[in-house]
C-alpha cells in the first residue's frame, strides 16, 4: 500500500508559524513521525508540500496509478480551491482530508471545505495527530 501526504501553502512554516495554533512541531517532524507509524503497518509513504494550488492539482493528477490513497492537508486551499476539489473528483484516488486546527471552530470563512466532499473524510483538530489518524482511516478504508 502506498499513501501520498499532501501538504497546502504555509504549513512549510509549521513550527513557528502561530504556535498556539498549530503547535511547535516542524512539517518534516510530522513526517517523520509518519513515516515511522506508517512502517509498522507495512505503508509506503511519499509527502509533498507545495505553496502553489496548481502544483498541488498536478500532484494529485499525477498520484493515479502510483497511490492507493491520499491524505491531504490542504491548509487554505480548502476554503478556495474548486481546482483542488475538481482534481480530486476526477483521478478517483480516496483521500482523508485531514487540518492541524479544528477548522469549525475558527473563523466563519474557514469552517467551509470545498474540498471535503470529494474526500472519504475529514479529521480537524488534532494537531499532528490528525496525519496519524488520517493514516489510519485511510488504512482501514482501504483494507476494506
Amino acid at each position: 500500500m502506498k499513501i501520498l501526504f499532501l501538504n497546502g501553502p504555509n504549513l512549510n512554516l509549521l513550527g513557528t508559524r502561530e504556535p498556539d495554533k498549530y503547535g511547535l512541531q516542524t512539517l518534516k517532524d510530522i513526517e517523520n513521525y509518519i513515516k515511522e507509524e506508517a512502517s509498522k503497518l507495512n505503508i509506503e509513504t511519499d509527502f509533498y508540500q507545495s505553496n502553489i494550488e496548481g502544483e498541488i492539482v498536478n500532484k494529485i493528477q499525477e498520484a493515479k496509478g502510483i497511490y492507493n490513497g491520499i491524505v491531504m492537508n490542504p491548509a487554505a486551499y480548502t476554503h478556495t480551491s474548486v481546482a483542488i476539489r475538481d482534481a480530486l473528483l476526477a483521478v478517483e484516488i480516496p483521500t482523508v482530508e485531514i487540518h492541524l486546527s479544528n477548522i469549525h471552530k475558527r473563523e466563519e470563512f474557514r469552517k467551509n471545505s470545498l474540498t471535503a466532499p470529494a474526500c472519504i473524510g475529514q479529521i480537524t483538530g488534532f494537531g499532528a495527530n490528525s496525519y496519524k489518524l488520517g493514516l489510519i482511516a485511510i488504512y482501514d478504508f482501504l483494507k476494506k
